[in-house]
């Protein structure tokens, strides 16, 4: 009867995958993801004013971003994503006054805006190929081919009462819309106090923003509205875009910290009022990336770009090493000699992804840290913790290279450090080996060649003991620097 007793054992349940929480700037608290249609989760960012390169500051969110888009994918979201282009109307005071940035592109590069923008955007997304963000399925609409549905959009608002007229142009009434401000809590003192902007002639208070603005003597960028010729503001693009690929409420914003005050709730603003439903679930935003204790910005001049770091000999991913060590809502300080640290991580993590492919034959096995490894990502993109689970399990002999391969396949999908395609390890040059490193490697090469492998396992393994890994190629062996 062991047949029939068989039959009717109760199997044991599988356990359930971990859900997603991630930390709300609206309710300033960690609150489980839960979408507005199950399976799919729309996920807006905001891009970068291409009136220049942006610089290694700016690409932290769109690894934030990208990070965000592969822990849901791999939890089983289909992810629909926009990065936005802003190619006019954002002036260098980011509010409602100081020089349009593109056209102080255009002057300083005696181009036109469409030039500046286009030549710019290519940099943007060639820099994100490089952090191996794959682009295929995001949406980058750029804010001049949108000018229709921003003019229908301000055009709702006035008619709802709103957004009243200046001569300068057309604006929002934050006094007409309760919740102004409410995003980081951020509403009362600061904004009734005008610290936000500095009051403009016939402005009813110095919240107040701009939704379209009257043309000026030397406008590059105008087009007809029914406030006359002029141009957009800055903020109505992001909901008038939003809300034409993804609709009137999206699931999750993203961007950097110091978007919430203004442009943030701005984008809140006028969407809802426009609307009459909540525009955004779940707004994440990301820390400053500092050096030398300032924010890296153009304004103080101490940015680094991403071609800096190629030509300094660091491969661009170690950036995304770098980014992934600290949470992401953490401020995070650059140096050369952090960076060199990360590119050296790195490099470790990419030798110990090749060993494993070669042990287990690339066939993956669940284990205790991969499920670890995957309620740390789920929880609020807990990169940091994530990667010392990582490197726990790698050096650790109670994994077979199974259960290691099949953490690495994870922490592939979710790191985007090309774990399972790791590059080839660079060969040291035999000049620069140590010369006891170099007789240890000579003869192994000579008791290789007389056949005596027992003895060429040894030395590969003292080799090993002083930090060097071989592995034998076609035209000889690779010694690489590697040690766990």
């Amino acid at each position: 009867m062991k047949w029939l007793a068989r039959i009717f054992r109760k199997r044991a349940a599988a356990p359930l995958a971990p859900p997603v929480f991630l930390t709300n700037t609206l309710s300033g608290a960690k609150e489980l993801f839960i979408p507005q249609k199950p399976g799919l989760a729309l996920l807006y960012t905001c891009g970068p004013t291409v009136y220049s390169r942006q610089h290694i500051g700016n690409l932290r969110s769109g690894v934030l971003s990208d990070t965000l888009a592969r822990v849901l994918t791999a939890a089983g979201y289909r992810v629909h994503r926009v990065i936005n282009i802003t190619d006019v109307g954002h002036l260098t005071g980011d509010a409602d006054e100081g020089e349009d940035k593109m056209a102080l592109g255009a002057a300083r590069e005696g181009r036109s805006p469409a030039d500046i923008a286009k030549r710019y955007t290519k940099m943007f997304i060639d820099d994100l190929h490089e952090l191996n963000v794959d682009t295929n399925d995001i949406r980058f609409p750029r804010a001049t081919d949108y000018i229709d549905e921003q003019i229908a959009l301000a055009k709702t608002l006035e008619e709802k009462g709103f957004a009243y007229r200046l001569p300068s142009g057309l604006y929002f009434d934050t006094s007409r819309f309760p919740g102004y401000g409410k995003l980081g809590n951020i509403a009362g003192a600061a904004l009734k106090s005008g610290a936000r902007v500095a009051p403009a002639a016939g402005k009813r208070h110095p919240s107040d923003f701009a939704l379209w603005r009257t043309a000026k003597p030397g406008d590059l960028q105008q087009w007809e509205s029914p406030w006359g010729r002029g141009n957009p503001g800055w903020h109505i693009e992001c909901s008038a875009m939003s809300r034409a690929l993804l609709g009137a409420e999206i699931d999750i914003h993203t961007g950097g910290e110091d978007l919430a005050m203004v442009h943030h709730n701005d984008e809140i603003a006028q969407s809802e009022a426009a609307s009459g439903r909540p525009f955004v679930r779940y707004w994440l935003h990301n820390a400053f990336l500092t050096m030398g204790g300032e924010k890296i910005s153009k304004s103080l001049g101490n940015e680094v770009y991403l071609s800096d770091i190629g030509a300094k000999g660091f491969p661009p991913l170690s950036l995304r090493y770098f980014f992934l060590q600290a949470h992401y809502r953490t401020p995070l300080s650059f140096s050369w000699e952090a960076l060199g640290a990360a590119a050296g991580a790195l490099e470790r993590l990419w030798n110990a992804a090749r060993e494993a492919a070669e042990e287990s034959g690339r066939r993956g096995a669940p284990s205790d840290a991969r499920r670890r490894f995957l309620i740390a990502m789920r929880d609020d993109l807990a990169t940091p913790q994530a990667l010392g689970i990582l490197w726990e399990a790698l050096r650790s002999e109670d994994y077979t290279p199974e259960e290691k391969w099949g953490l690495i396949e994870e922490a592939d999908a979710h790191f985007g450090l090309s774990l399972a395609a790791a590059p080839a390890a660079k060969r040291i040059p035999e000049e620069e080996l140590p010369r006891e490193v170099r007789e240890l490697l000579e003869r192994r090469t000579a008791a290789r060649k007389g056949k005596d492998f027992a003895e060429a396992d040894r030395l590969r393994g003292e080799l090993w003991e002083r930090g060097y890994r071989v592995d034998d190629g076609p035209e000889g062996p690779v010694l690489t620097k590697d040690s766990l």
